[in-house]
């Protein structure tokens, strides 16, 4: 990579990082391009260079891979566990710049948002449930998935609920597991 594109690529990660913190903080509508710029310390023109419009940053700081591991490889026993640990290690690490969370809190206002949320989730959970739980279980269950580990993302890392907040990632993946256990559980 030469130095340009080195920079270039820097540029752009830059301007998506503060993208993800504005959109996360202020939703889509209040968001502006200038101010996105302002916090990635560039000129307004270099996001537009590099994104061409405020819909299409959007869509970029959006794009949202759960990085879920092969769940058909874990025991039924575990896969709770292992779902609520992913997203909390996944939230913990840096949750302003997680695009899930920036979707999250854009979907409530903004319908382009909630599409994608609901895609991510088709795309993403769904498969991933019917792979460790078999297709009719996982139609049966992603939706209160989803819900549980969605709910968790909202009260921990955007309301900030001072009940949640102050459990360890550990405590909350133990009080977290038995209820998507629940949710989990063959019916049969």
């Amino acid at each position: 990579m030469t130095l340009g594109a080195t920079q270039g690529a820097q540029t752009k990660a830059a301007i998506l990082r503060a993208a993800r913190e504005r959109f996360a903080a202020q939703g889509y509508e209040r968001t502006t391009i200038r101010a996105v710029a302002a916090d990635a310390r560039i000129d307004p023109s270099m996001v537009m260079r590099y994104f061409g419009s405020k819909e299409k940053l959007f869509d970029a700081a959006l794009a949202v891979d759960l990085r879920l591991p092969d769940l058909s490889a874990v025991p039924a026993d575990a896969l709770p566990a292992a779902l609520v640990r992913h997203f909390v290690e996944r939230w913990e690490g840096d949750p302003a710049d997680d695009a899930l969370l920036v979707l999250l809190r854009s979907a409530v206002t903004n319908e382009r948002a909630a599409e994608r949320m609901r895609e991510v989730f088709a795309s993403q959970v769904a498969p991933a449930l019917a792979a460790a739980l078999g297709p009719e279980r996982a139609a049966r269950t992603a939706g209160l998935v989803a819900a549980q580990l969605l709910g968790l993302g909202l009260a921990r890392y955007l309301l900030r609920l001072p009940a949640v907040v102050s459990l360890t990632p550990d405590a909350v993946v133990e009080a977290l597991t038995p209820a998507l256990a629940a949710t989990l559980g063959d019916p049969a």
